[in-house]
């Protein structure tokens, strides 16, 4: 029994060994063929994602090539850093783009908010370190404002809680306060969301319709169809 499950197991590690000899060999040669097909291959070699690739590549052959350096193959978990190239497909889509605009757009008012709220944190903590003090886990003021941070966003880790009444008013407060804070960063961004698609609707405000293709919403003074390039109103 005993020496079954060793021929198995010894089988197992022979077929993923040949199935990671294939897996590197395709990261190999995919490595290659981006350096030999892009304009400036030392761009891409030097940046994060050339970086990640290379290094997610030499592993398993440093291993036989130097010795102890078996370690070296824990950096073949980088090859999962790669599932965040489908966030690239993001350029893609043109609500993400307008969400981006509109992020962009609202980053001063955001800023105003989050400084708001580190103001308000450490107001109440300090407060609640004065009424709760170290007999009920505020012995001092950055462990009461992170209460305050951990209350305010709902998170309620119960680490610490306030043993008071006049404590426990305060915590009611902040937890009331802090359901409606959620909701301010989304609507300025909904707000300048919405303010963007307006500008856009008012860009795109010219009403002719191409006879070539039928395609409409053209910009305002067009003289070409934005699809086939047919002159407009002829």
């Amino acid at each position: 029994m005993l020496e079954s499950v060793r021929t198995f197991d010894a089988k197992y590690h022979q077929q993923l060994l040949v199935a990671e000899w294939i897996i590197t060999l395709l990261f190999t040669v995919e490595y290659i063929a981006r350096i030999i097909c892009i304009r400036r291959p030392w761009r891409y070699i030097f940046s994060p994602y050339g970086i990640i690739d290379l290094l997610a590549t030499i592993p398993l052959y440093l291993s036989y090539i130097i010795a102890g350096s078996q370690m070296l193959l824990a950096l073949r978990a980088l090859r999962l850093l790669r599932i965040f190239r489908i966030l690239k497909l993001a350029r893609y889509l043109g609500e993400a783009s307008q969400l981006k605009r509109a992020i962009a757009a609202s980053r001063v008012k955001i800023f105003v908010f989050i400084y708001t709220v580190l103001i308000l944190s450490v107001i109440m903590g300090t407060i609640m370190y004065l009424i709760e003090g170290s007999e009920a886990g505020f012995t001092s003021i950055p462990r009461s404002i992170y209460w305050t941070i951990v209350t305010l966003t709902t998170v309620g880790y119960g680490d610490i809680a306030p043993q008071t009444d006049l404590g426990q008013v305060i915590a009611a407060f902040v937890m009331i306060i802090g359901y409606g804070i959620i909701a301010v960063p989304t609507g300025i961004v909904t707000s300048e969301f919405t303010k963007q698609r307006r500008m856009l609707d008012k860009t795109h405000s010219n009403t002719q319709v191409c006879r070539n293709c039928n395609a409409d919403v053209h910009l305002e003074g067009a003289k070409y169809c934005h699809k086939c390039g047919s002159l407009l109103n002829e």
